[in-house]
């Protein structure tokens, strides 16, 4: 069996009395798109620089591409490829100056690599354009393009998506897979629940600590303690007062324009609608719902 592209064992960072990250343990293989879910100050990005030997730990220890990640941190990031949350692109600079000057970091001196490297990430015809006009999905564009000028066989992403549209995040993790797809190790932080469904695995952080990670259905199936309903009642608030009260609902909360429920296992529509009927609450349908990570997320957060 090939040895993990990244095995963390009980790793841990201190500042202070604050706990950033508490002991956790994980692995990547090679291949694989690994998403690290979790909200602003969890502990994802300092799990990052942990892993990169931007920060030492307090306690425990991680292995990158077989090197020690904080004692052989130069070996790691030579061969790692990084787009941070506030990645560094020169505004005066054009597109292919910026990709041209990042490769010479790396000591990448080949034109047709550069070219090679802006075909993958789709920016093709914009090579004289000042970074400056670039909308925010474009200098995504770039920023990927600078972590990959390199050729890394392992890339971490941290929040790459924050802040473009929906458009544009598809269309970045098409062009994940297709990198995935080429051999490259994916390692992605991010706080969209949706997003994290992309992923083959998942890990949940909070609070500093690694609450699960599996892939998605299966985090779905062994966290989630019961059934999701979609329940379409009027008024709203009716709905949303009655339904803790009724024998087997777990949970409830409000969906858009329906309430969204999570009962025990085996609870049956009909008897959902005929206790809230009991309870003088206009129905209008209830749907069975599909189970999403947020759904995941809440149960393991409580």
């Amino acid at each position: 069996m090939n040895e993990p592209v990244i095995l963390v064992e009980n790793l841990t960072r201190r500042f202070g009395d604050f706990v950033a990250v508490d002991h956790i343990n994980f692995q990547v293989n090679e291949g694989e798109v690994v998403g690290y879910l979790g909200p602003n100050g969890s502990g994802k990005t300092t799990t990052i620089r942990m892993l990169l030997g931007l920060l030492e730990p307090s306690e425990g220890k991680a292995t990158v591409l077989g090197f020690d990640a904080f004692r052989q941190s130069e070996q790691v990031r030579a061969r790692s490829g990084y787009m941070s949350q506030k990645f560094a692109i020169y505004d005066d600079l054009t597109v292919l100056e910026n990709l041209t000057f990042y490769g010479g970091v790396y000591g990448i001196r080949d034109k047709a690599r550069i070219a090679r490297t802006l075909d993958l990430v789709g920016l093709n015809g914009h090579e004289s354009t000042l970074t400056q006009t670039l909308s925010a999905g474009w200098r995504q564009r770039l920023a990927l393009g600078i972590a990959l000028v390199h050729e890394p066989k392992l890339l971490f992403l941290d929040e790459p998506t924050s802040g473009v549209d929906p458009t544009a995040r598809r269309a970045f993790w098409d062009l994940i897979y297709e990198l995935a797809n080429n051999g490259v190790t994916i390692l992605v932080t991010t706080h969209y629940m949706d997003e994290a469904e992309y992923c083959e695995r998942v890990g949940i952080m909070r609070n500093g600590k690694l609450l699960a990670m599996d892939t998605p259905s299966n985090l779905k199936r062994d966290i989630i303690p019961g059934d999701v309903w979609e329940v379409y009642a009027e008024p709203l608030e009716a709905g949303l007062e009655a339904l803790p009260e009724i024998e087997g609902v777990l949970r409830v909360g409000l969906a858009g324009d329906h309430l969204r429920t999570i009962t025990k296992r085996g609870k049956r529509k009909d008897d959902l609608l005929k206790a809230l009927k009991g309870k003088n609450v206009n129905v209008k349908d209830i749907a069975v719902g599909e189970p999403t990570l947020e759904d995941v997320f809440i149960s393991l957060a409580r």
